[in-house]
C-alpha cells in the first residue's frame, strides 16, 4: 500500500462505488466520479419510479451500496485499461445508454480514448490512473448524498451525488470520521440557530441573506469596533460609499466584462442602469479622484466596513460562509512605487496581529498568479507579483504558489486561518493592482512637478465579517471567550423578592461594560441553569435571600461548574481580569 497514492485510491474507490450502484440499480446512468480533497464522489441519474419521480438515495441505500462494494472488493476485481478508437468508445457508451459519458466523450479531442473495466460488466470512460485491483481498498466509508446539476449548469438535469472517503489504513479512516463528528457538532449553521445568533429566511426574504438576532449583532459590533479603532490607529482613513452606482463605473473597472454573472443589476424608472455593488474598490477610487493628489500625501489608506452583494448560485450557498450579502473590512491603499513593499508588509503585520488578537495562531499563505482571463500588461503583472513575493520573503514567511488563481486585475496573497480542527478558512487577501489606476486615470503630482500613476493595493484583514463569525463559532464550538460572548453573565433570582437585588447586580455589571441579563421566568432553577449552559453563557449568577442580605453572588462558570459565593465587588473584579486577558 505504501506505493499507492491516496488520490488514486479514492478515484478507484469511486469506480467501485459506481459499479456497486449499477449492480443494484441497473438502469442508472453515470455522471462523473473524481477524487476530491477529503475523499471522492460520483454523480448518478436514477431512473424515475412508476409516478415519474426520481427518488433520492436514502441512508439505507448507502448501507446497501457499501455492502455491495465490500463484495466487489472481496472479489479483488482487476482494473483493466483499454485504449479504444473514439468512435468505438462512443458506440460502446451509446449502446449502454450512458448519455452523460457520451457528452463528456464529445469534448475529448483525441482520436483514442481510455476505458477502464472492472468485473464482467462494468466499464467507465476514464483516463486513470487506478490501483491494480479492488482488493487494495482497505478503508472506505460513504458519507452523504446531495444534488448536483450536470456540468454545474442550473438548466441541466439534476443528478444525485454520493460523497465518500477512503484512506490507506483503517486508523486514518477512524480518525477522519471522528473529526467529521466533531465538525458536525461545531457546524456554525446549527450553532447560530441554537444560540439565537442569526437566521437565513430563504423563503420569506431570499437565499443567502443573513438576519442577525440581538446576540449575533452584539458579536458583530464587537468585531467591527475593534476593526474601526485598529484601522485608525494604523493610519487608515474611514470612508463610506453608496450601495448602488451607475453601470458605466463597472464598465470602466472591468467588472461588467469579468464578473457580470455575479452582479445584481438595477434599472431605474427612467431607464438608467445601476449595479448593486459587489466590490468597494470603484467607490474608493472615486474618492481618491475627487482632488489632485501630491506625492507628499501618499500613501493614502482608505478603509470601509463595506456591505456588498454578489449573486452566488443557490447550490454553493452555505450558512455564513457563502452568502449573497456580506460586509468586508475593505481597504484600498494608494502609494508610490517605492512604498509598495512596505505597505504590503504593513498589511501582513496587521493581519497577523489581528489573528493573534482573536485567538488564532496557525495559518497558511498562498500567492496566486495571473489567471487566463485578466486585464493589464505583462510588465505590470510582473511588477505586482515581484512586490508581493519580496514582501513575503522579507518577512521570512512560507508560502505556496497557486498558478492562475489571481484576481482579474492583479496577483494576490491569500492568508487562511486554521481552526481548532486544523481546517482552513479564507481570511486576509492582499491584491496588488497596476491596472485599475490606469483604467481610472489616477494621478498624483511627483516631486519633479510631473504627474504620475499611483499603485493600488486592495486588502481585507478578516475578509467577510459573516465568514469570520462562522469561523469563530466553529473554532470555539459556540463557547466564545468571555470578551466575545454576547451575554457574559445571566442572573437567576430564586424568588421575586430578590428581583431588585438582581437588578442591582445587572447595573453593577453594565456600568463596568459587561453584558448581563436577568432571567425572571417562572421556571425551576435547574431548568434555567440548564438552558443558560446550553446557550454557552460564560457565567451564571444565582441569588437568593442569603446573597441579597450579604450582598454576595453564587457563581457558576461555564464548564467548571460551581465557583462558590463571592462578594459582588470581587465578582466584578474577576470578570475584569478575565476580560483583560482577551484570548
Amino acid at each position: 500500500m505504501a506505493d499507492i497514492s491516496v488520490d488514486v485510491l479514492r478515484h478507484s474507490c469511486s469506480h467501485i462505488m459506481a459499479e456497486a450502484v449499477k449492480e443494484l440499480w441497473p438502469g442508472i446512468k453515470l455522471g462523473i466520479g473524481p477524487s476530491i480533497e477529503d475523499g471522492f464522489y460520483y454523480d448518478f441519474d436514477k431512473p424515475a419510479n412508476e409516478k415519474g419521480e426520481k427518488e433520492p438515495f436514502s441512508p439505507e441505500d448507502l448501507e446497501k451500496i457499501e455492502t455491495k462494494m465490500k463484495e466487489i472488493i472481496a472479489r479483488n476485481e482487476q482494473f483493466i485499461q483499454q485504449l479504444l478508437p473514439k468512435q468505438e468508445a462512443k458506440d460502446l457508451l451509446s449502446n449502454a445508454g450512458e448519455v452523460y459519458k457520451t457528452d463528456l466523450l464529445n469534448d475529448i479531442p483525441d482520436e483514442t480514448v481510455s476505458i477502464y473495466k472492472t468485473g464482467e460488466k462494468f466499464f467507465d470512460l476514464c483516463r486513470g490512473p487506478h490501483i491494480k485491483s479492488a482488493g487494495d481498498i482497505k478503508a472506505f466509508k460513504l458519507l452523504s448524498v446531495a444534488g448536483a446539476y450536470w456540468r454545474g449548469i442550473e438548466t441541466n438535469p439534476m443528478l444525485t451525488r454520493i460523497y465518500g472517503t477512503a484512506f490507506l489504513t483503517v486508523q486514518e479512516l477512524d480518525d477522519y470520521l471522528k473529526a467529521i463528528d466533531e465538525a458536525k457538532k461545531r457546524d456554525h449553521r446549527k450553532l447560530g440557530k441554537d444560540l439565537k445568533f442569526f437566521d437565513i429566511y430563504f423563503d420569506e426574504a431570499g437565499a443567502g441573506l443573513i438576519f442577525y438576532h440581538p446576540k449575533g449583532a452584539i458579536l458583530r459590533n464587537i468585531i467591527e469596533d475593534y476593526e474601526r479603532k485598529e484601522h485608525i490607529r494604523r493610519g487608515y482613513q474611514p470612508i463610506v460609499t453608496p450601495q448602488i452606482m451607475k453601470q458605466d463605473l463597472w464598465m470602466t473597472s472591468g467588472h461588467m466584462d469579468h464578473y457580470k454573472e455575479n452582479m445584481f443589476t438595477i434599472q431605474t424608472p427612467d431607464n438608467k442602469d445601476y449595479v448593486l455593488k459587489p466590490m468597494n474598490c470603484p467607490g474608493h477610487i472615486l474618492i481618491y479622484k475627487s482632488q489632485m493628489r501630491s506625492y507628499k500625501e501618499l500613501p493614502i489608506r482608505y478603509f470601509e466596513l463595506g456591505t456588498v452583494h454578489r449573486y452566488e448560485k443557490s447550490g454553493v450557498l452555505h450558512g455564513l460562509l457563502r452568502v449573497r450579502g456580506f460586509t468586508q473590512d475593505d481597504a484600498h491603499i494608494f502609494c508610490l512605487p517605492e512604498q509598495l513593499v512596505a505597505e504590503i508588509k504593513g498589511a501582513l503585520d496587521f493581519t497577523f496581529d489581528t489573528m493573534k488578537f482573536f485567538g488564532f495562531s496557525d495559518f497558511s499563505i498562498e500567492l496566486s498568479t495571473r489567471p487566463a482571463k485578466s486585464i493589464g500588461t505583462d510588465a505590470d503583472w510582473k511588477r505586482a507579483q515581484d512586490a508581493l513575493e519580496s514582501a513575503l520573503k522579507e518577512k521570512k514567511l512560507t508560502y505556496k504558489v497557486s498558478p492562475g488563481e489571481g484576481a482579474f486585475y492583479g496577483p494576490k496573497v491569500d492568508i487562511k486561518l486554521k481552526d481548532a480542527l486544523k481546517r482552513e478558512w479564507q481570511c486576509a487577501t492582499i491584491q496588488c493592482d497596476f491596472t485599475l489606476p490606469e483604467r481610472f486615470n489616477l494621478e498624483y503630482t511627483g516631486s519633479d512637478g510631473k504627474t504620475a500613476r499611483p499603485i493600488m493595493l486592495h486588502r481585507v484583514i478578516l475578509g467577510s465579517i459573516e465568514r469570520f463569525i462562522g469561523t469563530l463559532l466553529e473554532h470555539h464550538a459556540g463557547a466564545l471567550p468571555l470578551w466575545l460572548s454576547p451575554i457574559q453573565a445571566v442572573i437567576l433570582p430564586l424568588k421575586d423578592t430578590v428581583a431588585s437585588y438582581a437588578k442591582e447586580i445587572q447595573e453593577a455589571l453594565l456600568v463596568n461594560d459587561f453584558r448581563a441579563s436577568i432571567d425572571l421566568r417562572n421556571e425551576t432553577l435547574d431548568k434555567k441553569i440548564r438552558e443558560a449552559e446550553m446557550q454557552k453563557i460564560p457565567y451564571i449568577v444565582v441569588i437568593g435571600e442569603r446573597e441579597a442580605k450579604a450582598h454576595t453572588v453564587s457563581v457558576r462558570k461555564r464548564t467548571l461548574g460551581d465557583q462558590g459565593e463571592l462578594e459582588l465587588f470581587n465578582f466584578v473584579q474577576r470578570l475584569k481580569e478575565e476580560n483583560q486577558m482577551k484570548t
